[in-house]
């Protein structure tokens, strides 16, 4: 199926795409050693994440590792929250925690559990059951509303996680009330743990349900960051509504026999395909 985009990208620094690419690329291994390591977790849709996080954690959103509840901080919700390795990787590379705490991974008393916990540096709700990230995003953009806060909110959704009702609610709600500074990107890879969404439960057009909603949309490349800079960008200068980002995506980005294959939607990977897709991202 031909993928259609809504954005002639701006044309970022080659110095910085670069940057980016190689910051993707080695957090794509720490997820995948920890996702090894724990030998459970899911792997597919926090390789289909990663490109989307790393634009935001190092370019795009405001934020202190070394003081998490900085009052101006940008925040940031994992509403995929079965992606936390993605967004382990990501804190703890940036300094949030060391990064030993990686090889903790859903273990007993670990501060990194299967689904993001508020207890993590960095992590600002909890999330995991599919549908209440938007809805928590909203009641924290309107939190700093009243607050006089200008700090912006980005919320993570996954594609099959819009089949739930209350991702719809709450759309309508982030439209009512022109919540400027909210950005929801959908992680759009195609896959849920059942099958493809089109055959599960089909959201499309989400584009269209979300602009009939009163949002700004966005369709990019969600593996371009060139998009996504661009993307960003424009959501930033957005004020009067919300922003959703259809990020185009593939499940098991960067590891050849990962990308569109369902069985690692919710498996780790074992030893040996560790050190195959180690050599493919390496290489």
């Amino acid at each position: 199926m031909t993928k259609t985009f809504d954005i002639k990208p701006d044309q970022p620094p080659a110095e910085l795409i670069g940057q980016l690419t190689a910051k993707a690329r080695k957090l794509r291994s720490d997820v995948l050693r920890m996702l090894a390591k724990a030998k459970s977790g899911h792997t597919g849709g926090s390789l289909s994440a990663m490109d989307i996080l790393t634009t935001l954690y190092y370019h795009v959103m405001r934020h202190k590792p070394g003081e998490p509840g900085w009052p101006d901080r940008d925040r940031f919700v994992l509403s995929k929250g079965h992606a936390a390795p993605a967004l382990y990787a990501v804190l703890a590379d940036c300094g949030y925690f060391p990064q030993e705490h990686l090889d903790s991974l859903r273990r007993l008393g670990s501060p990194l559990q299967g689904h993001p916990c508020m207890c993590t540096p960095g992590v600002e709700v909890c999330t995991g059951s599919l549908g209440h990230g938007l809805s928590l995003a909203n009641g924290i953009t309107l939190g700093l509303r009243i607050d006089e806060c200008e700090s912006r909110i980005y919320a993570l959704l996954g594609d099959g996680e819009c089949q739930e009702g209350q991702i719809w609610e709450a759309a309508m709600s982030a439209g009512h009330f022109k919540l400027g500074n909210l950005t929801a990107i959908v992680d759009k890879n195609g896959l849920q743990i059942d099958g493809s969404t089109r055959e599960v439960m089909n959201i499309d057009p989400v584009d269209e349900k979300f602009r009939a909603f009163g949002w700004e949309v966005i369709n990019v490349d969600g593996h371009d960051f060139s998009h996504l800079l661009s993307a960003f960008k424009l959501a930033e200068q957005e004020h009067e509504r919300p922003t959703a980002i259809i990020a185009h995506t593939v499940k098991g980005k960067g590891v050849s026999f990962m990308e569109n294959n369902l069985i690692f939607h919710g498996r780790a990977p074992t030893s040996e395909e560790l050190k195959w897709a180690l050599a493919e991202l390496n290489e």
